[in-house]
């Protein structure tokens, strides 16, 4: 499915390339084992390629994953978050025990003190902090059609884009809609 919507700007993309890990229509998921994560976290560069990774790392980040897949969802229409996704996003903050630090330029930074899968989690997360503070988070969000819900950087002028591509799944809703007005 990833050739249904264009690329997220700068590391962001790390983010809506981390959420689509998991392919709902396919049935597939691309870190469901400690090495297929540790691999992708590698690939991603954002884990040694020397460090660990276990079940224990598959289970969280298969949380953290699903809880940013449920807060992209949030993003087309503003609703506040549950109180599972909240839990799950602070739980994962505090495990990379992300802190703000001053930096010279552009004033201040987000990092994690953690090390291994938490501090790889961590970055992932910083990311997703720096895009709500650029005001680019509202625009990565999760395809609407409940059986696809790919991440996608909504590019429209607008910001309301709703499915991951207009041409697979808003064509499906938009079928599916003439199809019971017609009925």
């Amino acid at each position: 499915m990833a050739q249904r919507s264009a690329a997220a700007p700068g590391q962001l993309e790390v983010v809506r390339g981390f959420v689509n890990t998991r392919d709902l229509e396919a049935g597939t998921d691309a870190i469901a084992t400690s090495t297929a994560l540790a691999d992708w976290l590698v690939g991603a560069g954002l884990l040694p390629p020397d460090e660990p990774v276990g079940p224990a790392d598959v289970e969280a980040a298969g949380r953290l994953r699903e809880a940013l897949r449920e807060a992209l969802a949030a993003n087309h229409d503003g609703r506040p978050l549950a109180d599972e996704v909240v839990r799950a996003l602070n739980d994962a903050t505090r495990t990379a025990e992300i802190s703000v630090a001053v930096t010279p330029s552009p004033g201040w930074a987000h990092r994690p003190a953690a090390s291994g899968t938490a501090a790889a989690f961590g970055e992932i997360l910083v990311v997703a902090l720096q895009a709500m503070s650029a005001d680019t988070w509202r625009r990565l969000k999760v395809c609407v059609n409940d059986t696809c819900r790919w991440a996608f950087y909504d590019h429209s002028r607008a910001r309301s884009g709703r499915w991951c591509s207009m041409g697979v799944c808003g064509n499906r809703a938009k079928q599916q809609a003439w199809r019971r007005r017609r009925s």
